[in-house]
């Protein structure tokens, strides 16, 4: 792919700088040898002494005190201290010499430390296809999201882009304790009452790198991707919006009356988790409801996870959190952000193709797949067949002609490059690959058919002495089928950092969805011309999660008591499994099979079921923390995540109260063929009506006996708990690497279908540590 055009590195995928932002295991061991390096402190506050007033100084003093004696001490706290920490971490972050941090190290209080990880950066139609609309449902019964604030740490935002405006909105309210910062071409007017916050941090990224020039210090984004992101959440009603004529109709967000506030963490420069996590801290303090974070980090432990400490923190604060689930599916076990207290989304497609029509000599047109930007000519031009396109030189040779390709051998990536270099007039590319989202948007006019539609072409340029043809482009085709499908980029559980915990936990809209954009930032490029627009479509699970935070955002819009736990259950609950075919929902990267969850989670996310789920999962505090007790870890690692001097690890359990089941036969030895039982017990919560009578119903497993005690579960009124047990029974080595079915809980009035994902697998099922 390195050869593909830089328009379309920049919209898909894990190969973009725009698209996601990926933490990788092998810059924690970076090798990069320095005089001095960026730590994350961890301290214990109750080993705080009295004398000091609060946790800051006596953080400023711990680090002062690892200074050596010929070291000004003024000058070296101004340029060591690069972070005080208050909600997320219990400490500071610090540029030090590994002789300073040997002496921090025996200071009292002190817990443990990480050198600070460097980050690598990695709609018009989506919310009708969620079912949302103005008649009932999540949007008027939350009131499209009204005075819910939605905080996402990204790359800034574009202030001046209509998506920001804030028509409709009302007063800012009273609770909010954020500000608006002014900076490099940007100052607080530019705030409103839809964009109600604007933060940047690079404190981290300038400790590491002293000599770097930040083009535009301030929360203005030059990359793209969060404003991208936060219109997609929850960016205000836009007519007239589309992606150079495709995808036009009238851009909102998926909660379009919440708040945005932005904090800018992700920078063209760089990226350090000591900034990221200062940019969580400050949204606690400033009283987001909704954290969206389109990034993550791979192959650690959950105490060496920033992400998941900070998210903890924000779970304390009952602030729900949606993070995306990685770009690098197809693979088992490729998710990252499988933490136990956050949504994990991973990424579908949607009911919307984009295409361009063929019109041959002969007055027939065959309409295919395409996102070329620009025109073609109008007039009809020769087209001249060229098989595989697998000729350079040959290529070369055809001038300006039309060249029709067929993709016999799975190479169309190589005709792609080589159509491209050749700079013929444009491109036919005949394929059964229905996986095109890297290819459909091209500098050079192109149109992509399937056989059957080829063989038309083909026809019609043996029968033509002189065949010609035109192309025409710019048109959207709504209601496609199937849809939603799970994409093949979307990374799969199970979770390394948590296997014993199903992730992901659902799947939402990712595929090309429409978003405001910079209007001075490239979004693609025809004939060595780069295009500017003020919407771009990008793809990738950095898109899906936004769209889960405004789902969020309109549960707890309507439903503001509900814990985050509950909403996450409700959203999971409620999730759809077929697609609009009313067929299993297909997994692209897997053949167009039916999708596991571990590719979709629960199924496709559905705000308005989500509403009303019946029953809850709920999880309090104390139930993570026996998780984290059961995971084998030393009392430390558990204390950089709570953050409690106290810990009671009495009860420790890996069976999280969690609306999904993941079960692992995978032991291979002697023994493999014998029998083994596997018990998961939950309690729900009834949410619905009073007294209410649910029944369980458990789909069939291949090899496996699945059981639910009791199957019936009598309320007789709202709120009140009941607790059943799941039995997996099945041979110690499963035969499948995955089976998976279903456990519903349907009351007696039909009116609620409460459904949960179960998986057995013979994967591996230990979690990095």
């Amino acid at each position: 792919m390195a050869s593909r055009n830089t328009n379309t590195i920049s919209s898909y995928y894990h190969w973009s700088l725009s698209l996601f932002f990926t933490i990788t295991i092998s810059n924690l061991v970076s090798a990069q040898i320095l005089s001095t390096d960026n730590y994350i402190i961890h301290m214990d506050l109750s080993a705080m002494p009295k004398a000091f007033n609060d946790h800051h100084s006596w953080y400023s003093a711990t680090l002062l005190s690892s200074f050596s004696e010929n070291v000004s001490q003024t000058t070296s706290i101004n340029s060591k201290l690069i972070y005080s920490y208050t909600h997320v971490i219990k400490g500071f972050s610090a540029t030090l010499t590994a002789e300073e941090l040997r002496a921090i190290k025996t200071s009292p209080g002190y817990v443990s430390s990480i050198k600070d990880v460097p980050v690598k950066v990695d709609t018009t139609h989506s919310s009708q296809f969620l079912g949302l609309n103005s008649n009932s449902g999540a949007w008027p019964d939350s009131n499209y999201g009204k005075d819910v604030i939605i905080g996402l740490v990204d790359t800034g935002v574009w202030p001046e882009s209509e998506s920001f405006g804030d028509d409709g909105m009302t007063e800012i309210p009273s609770r909010w304790k954020g500000e608006c910062e002014s900076g490099t071409q940007f100052n607080s007017s530019l705030c409103n009452k839809k964009l109600i916050g604007a933060r940047f941090f690079n404190r981290g990224l300038i400790a590491m790198n002293p000599n770097v020039t930040i083009a535009v210090n301030s929360t203005r984004d030059t990359d793209g991707h969060g404003t991208h992101t936060s219109t997609t959440a929850a960016g205000n009603y836009v007519s007239g919006a589309s992606y150079f004529g495709y995808a036009d109709g009238t851009a909102r967000g998926v909660a379009p009356r919440a708040r945005v506030a932005m904090y800018k963490a992700l920078w063209e420069e760089g990226a350090y988790a000591s900034d990221i996590i200062a940019a969580i801290d400050q949204a606690i303090t400033d009283g987001v409801d909704v954290l969206s974070l389109s990034f993550g980090i791979d192959g650690v432990p959950l105490y060496e996870d920033p992400v998941a400490i900070a998210t903890f923190a924000a779970l304390e604060k009952g602030i729900f959190v949606s993070t995306s689930a990685g770009n690098e599916g197809p693979f088992f076990g490729s998710l990252h952000n499988g933490i136990p207290w956050v949504l994990t989304v991973a990424a579908s497609t949607i009911d919307r193709d984009f295409a361009g029509i063929l019109s041959l000599g002969n007055g027939v047109s065959v309409t295919g797949s395409s996102l070329f930007p620009g025109n073609a000519s109008k007039a009809p031009i020769p087209i001249v067949d060229m098989d595989e396109c697998d000729n350079l030189k040959r290529l070369k040779q055809v001038g300006r002609k039309y060249v029709v390709c067929r993709d016999k051998n799975d190479s169309l990536s190589d005709q792609f490059d080589n159509v491209q270099n050749a700079k013929v007039a444009g491109a036919v590319f005949i394929t059964n690959n229905t996986d095109l989202e890297l290819f459909i948007q091209t500098s050079f006019p192109a149109i992509y058919l399937n056989l059957k539609d080829g063989e038309i072409i083909e026809d019609y340029i043996k029968a033509d002495g002189e065949p010609k043809a035109s192309m025409e482009f710019h048109r959207t085709v709504l209601g496609t089928k199937p849809a939603p499908s799970a994409t093949s980029y979307t990374s799969r559980g199970p979770s390394p950092s948590c296997p014993a915990v199903l992730k992901p936990d659902i799947m939402a809209p990712g595929s090309l969805i429409l978003a405001s954009w910079p209007p001075n930032s490239t979004v693609a490029t025809v004939n060595g011309r780069q295009l500017y627009s003020n919407f771009d479509l990008l793809s990738g699970t950095s898109m899906s999660c936004p769209h889960a935070a405004g789902v969020a955002a309109l549960i707890k819009g309507a439903r503001p008591e509900w814990s985050p736990a509950a909403i996450r259950s409700a959203i999971m609950t409620s999730a759809d499994t077929t697609d609009n075919t009313l067929g299993p929902i297909k997994d692209i990267g897997f053949g167009n099979e039916p999708a596991t969850p571990l590719a979709m989670g629960s199924g496709h996310i559905n705000p308005n079921k989500a509403l009303e789920p019946g029953l809850i999962y709920d999880v309090v505090l104390q139930d993570y923390i026996n998780l984290l007790c059961a995971l084998n870890y030393t009392e430390k690692n558990i204390t950089i995540i709570t953050k409690s001097a106290s810990l009671n690890c009495s009860t420790p359990s890996l069976d999280l109260n969690y609306p999904s089941f993941i079960a692992f036969f995978n032991a291979n030895d002697s023994k493999s063929n014998l029998e083994t039982v596997q018990e998961f017990r939950r309690t729900v919560t009834n949410i619905g009506e009073g007294k209410s009578t649910y029944v369980a119903s458990v789909t069939p497993m291949k090899g496996l006996k699945v059981s639910v005690t009791p199957d019936k579960l009598v309320f007789q009124e709202k709120n009140e708990k009941k607790s059943f047990k799941l039995s997996v029974e099945g041979p110690r080595l499963l035969k499948e690497t995955l089976v998976f079915g279903y456990l519903s809980w349907v009351d007696n009035e039909n009116n609620y279908v409460v459904r949960s994902p179960i998986v057995a697998t013979s994967l591996g099922s230990k979690a990095v540590s």
